[in-house]
């Protein structure tokens, strides 16, 4: 069992998160302890009204909301009741026994899960403390839980859902021509035969995890022009190091015309996985991270490798994510316009805004009932502030990792000074 603790900076955001899964169809709420209805019988405001009454008990905490996954292995078939027992006895071993809190069965991932909404503020007024709460407590809950269970271990499932791809030893390659080789050829041929990627970026982004790179060369020069391709190897800085190898010489022959050939290919297969990507994604935004940082460490506990793409003056014009799970790439911007760069950096800035946006391209029409109002009371106050769909749509277009412009929005441009002409008579 793998257990995640977040602390969300409101109730309400991780309250909508699930119940909006609920509304979809993609969730269940199982069981509502410690309140004096069953969770059947309330609607929104009534659960969300049973942490408030709390939470108005202490007005100088800053930080009141507990949301916890439990995530299961595959094969683990688990009938609601067990859920039920290893959320109550999760929650007692934390310190939550006796808190109010809701327990969430999600049904729209590859793996079985539960996700459990509660309050750090206790009866009295005073917080429970959640101080690395998921490193201490959390930790020894699981590992009890395991052994009560009879649950797969986490750190097998952990094994069970990484890339199985060895990363190039960059100290190994600096010394000579053939572990170079080696190195690069098992990388290559695992990345070329296993994961979808529609473009030489989107190639690049699933091989620089493993530290290494497909170089076309400079485009005036012979390799270029000769549709010519040679892997090398990246150190820790992303500085290319190390002897080049040709891609005809890898025996699964990873040339620039069958890496295209791929790219067609891979079109229709990446679109049937776009979804499990967009959960994710939503998931960990769903956390409230405060830095592109926190987003990306996030991320990656979900096994989702993310690069940033930054022109030289260290500005953000692109991310890209690449699905270790699913073995697939996607640009930010062609999963949505909410998943963008642009609208990620937005996000992390303004949680509420950028929610909307990703919560609008989900709708083929207004969402209706208590639900869907709280999911948008935050659209009215930010109306004036969005972006045009018109700007959104050219965003996307110089965003796009197939065309690798490498363009800045010009909003975000900083205004260059004039270099005075030097005056040839002086």
């Amino acid at each position: 069992m793998v257990a995640k603790i977040t602390i969300p900076k409101s109730i309400e955001a991780a309250l909508n998160y699930n119940e909006k899964k609920v509304q979809k169809g993609n969730a269940v709420c199982l069981h509502a302890a410690n309140y004096l209805k069953d969770a059947n019988e309330m609607n929104f405001y009534q659960k969300l009204g049973g942490f408030q009454r709390l939470n108005s008990l202490n007005e100088r905490a800053t930080t009141k909301t507990l949301h916890v996954s439990l995530n299961f292995d595959p094969s683990e078939k688990l009938p609601e009741n067990k859920l039920l027992q290893i959320a109550s006895d999760y929650m007692q071993k934390i310190g939550f026994g006796e808190q109010p809190y809701l327990v969430y069965k999600h049904e729209d991932a590859g793996h079985p899960h539960i996700h459990i909404v509660s309050t750090t503020i206790k009866a009295d007024g005073s917080r429970i403390n959640t101080h690395n709460i998921g490193r201490n407590q959390g930790e020894k809950a699981r590992k009890e839980i395991e052994q009560t269970y009879g649950l797969i271990k986490a750190e097998r499932q952990q094994q069970l859902r990484s890339p199985g791809i060895k990363a190039v030893d960059i100290e190994k390659v600096i010394y000579g021509k053939h572990e170079t080789k080696r190195s690069i050829s098992n990388v290559v041929s695992a990345v070329f035969s296993s994961y979808k990627f529609c473009s030489l970026p989107e190639f690049n982004a699933a091989l620089k995890q493993f530290n290494v790179v497909a170089d076309r060369g400079k485009e005036d020069g012979r390799i270029y022009k000769n549709r010519g391709l040679v892997y090398r190897v990246l150190d820790a800085d992303g500085n290319k190091v190390g002897v080049p190898i040709k891609a005809s010489s890898i025996s699964c022959k990873p040339t620039l015309d069958n890496l295209e050939k791929k790219f067609t290919a891979n079109e229709t297969a990446k679109e049937t996985l776009k979804p499990f990507v967009k959960v994710k994604l939503d998931d960990c935004l769903a956390q409230s991270p405060a830095t592109m940082k926190d987003l990306i460490e996030h991320l990656k506990n979900k096994n989702i490798y993310t690069l940033l793409r930054q022109n030289t003056e260290g500005r953000l014009y692109g991310i890209t994510f690449v699905d270790n799970q699913n073995k697939c790439v996607f640009n930010g911007s062609d999963l949505g316009k909410g998943y963008s760069a642009a609208a990620i950096q937005s996000n992390l800035s303004n949680p509420s805004l950028d929610k909307t946006v990703r919560q609008e391209e989900k709708e083929s029409s207004h969402s209706s009932g208590s639900v869907g109002k709280e999911m948008f009371v935050a659209k009215d106050k930010e109306k004036a502030n969005t972006i045009p769909a018109t700007k959104d749509n050219l965003l996307d277009t110089l965003l796009s990792t197939k065309e690798q412009f490498g363009n800045t929005p010009y909003s975000l441009l900083k205004k260059k000074r004039k270099k005075k002409r030097k005056n040839p008579n002086s």
